[in-house]
This record gives structure tokens, sequence and C-alpha cells, in this order.
């Protein structure tokens, strides 16, 4: 009899030890979905970052500039398909248009400027936009460097990469006081620049970026 009060008593204490922990996990599965429903409302989901980050990079669309050369065309008309070079002052010259402002706008913006304005003189015109040859990304350098001058680029580059383009330093310059100017609207910024700190960077990030238009003085 003892043998039994003991088997029920220690079967008794599994059941109990079963059901709390049925119950606990229970607790657990609630508070672990309250704080997912509260972080997906709280924070975006990995889409959606994904998203975001796609269109924060798609707001640093390349601009068309001066000596730029376009290739515009309308799908089913030739006669309004033309290669054109961006003038100084900033136009080009477009038929049925006239000149057209396209410096400082991307061309996704050009090409919606050119189909509003040919809906006077066709239904639903389809137009394309292609940068056939950039030559507005162009930076100064000056100063104590071996080939001072203004340099031609063709895609994103540093100020490492422009002064190697010079020749490289002197053996004159004040590798810490190097500086950049940047026109910034009505603006002239200087971006100080330390060469030594650059080259010695373990990362890209300590690296400046130039602009088109940009001088590099090096003292």
């Amino acid at each position: 009899m003892a043998c039994e009060h003991k088997g029920r008593t220690a079967e008794a204490a599994k059941t109990a030890e079963a059901t709390m922990m049925s119950r606990f996990n229970s607790i657990i599965c609630v508070t672990l979905l309250i704080l997912l429903v509260n972080g997906c409302a709280g924070q975006p989901s990995v889409a959606q970052v994904a998203q975001c980050q796609g269109a924060a990079c798609q707001t640093e669309q390349y601009v068309i500039g001066p000596g730029d050369v376009l290739h515009i065309s309308v799908w089913k008309n030739k006669s309004l398909d033309t290669v054109v070079t961006v003038r100084p002052d900033g136009n080009i010259s477009f038929p049925l248009l006239n000149d057209i402002r396209v410096v400082g706008i991307a061309p996704e913006q050009l090409q919606k400027t050119i189909q509003s304005r040919l809906k006077k003189f066709m239904v639903d015109p389809e137009v394309s936009v292609v940068v056939q040859e950039v030559h507005s990304f162009v930076v100064s350098v000056i100063g104590q460097v071996n080939k001072p001058g203004r340099y031609e680029f063709q895609s994103d580059v540093t100020v490492l990469d422009v002064l190697a383009k010079a020749g490289g330093l002197t053996d004159f310059a004040r590798e810490s006081s190097i500086v950049v100017l940047r026109e910034n609207g009505n603006i002239r910024q200087r971006l100080p620049f330390d060469y030594d700190t650059a080259i010695s960077a373990k990362s890209t990030e300590r690296l400046l970026q130039v602009r088109p238009g940009d001088i590099v003085v090096v003292p």
C-alpha cells in the first residue's frame, strides 16, 4: 500500500509540474507575442528598412551640368530623336520646344518636363533621356601640387583621387591644411582635409567626396 501511495504521489507531482510548465510556456508565448506586435507597430520591418534605404539612395541622383551630352528620343517619332550638348548657359535646344533649362536637374526630371511640354503637340508622348557623356564633373586643384589645373571625372571621387590626378603633393605642401572650397547656393563652404589622417584611415568614411565645381586648395 505504501509503495502504491508513493507511486500515486510521484505521478501527481509530475502532473502538477507538467501543468505548471504548460502555463509558464503559455505566459512566455503571450508575452513574446505582445512584444512582437508592439515592436512592429513602433519600428519598420526589414523590408521597410530596405525600401527606405533604396529610396534614400535614389535621392542621390546624377544632375545634369554644362557640357554633358544628352540623347533624347520620343517613341515612334524619329524626327525628335536628337543628341544635344548642354550649353554653358545651362540650356539645350529641342525641336518644337525651343530652349529648355536642364542644369541642376536629374535626367528623370528632364524626361517628365519634355513629356509635359510635348503634350501640346501629341498624345501621351513617351520620352527617353540618356546622359551619353559626362563633362560637367570638373574639379580644380591649386597650390602645392605637381600638376595644378582643372580635371574632369566620370564618377564619384575623393580628395585623394583628385590629388593623385594632379600628380600628388609637392615637398612644400602643408598636408594638414588642405581645404576644399565648395559653392552651396550663395554660400561658399570651406571644408578642411587632413592628408595624413585620410591616408591612414582604416575605412573610407574619413575620405571626403568631391562634387562638381569644387576647388581643392593645397597651401
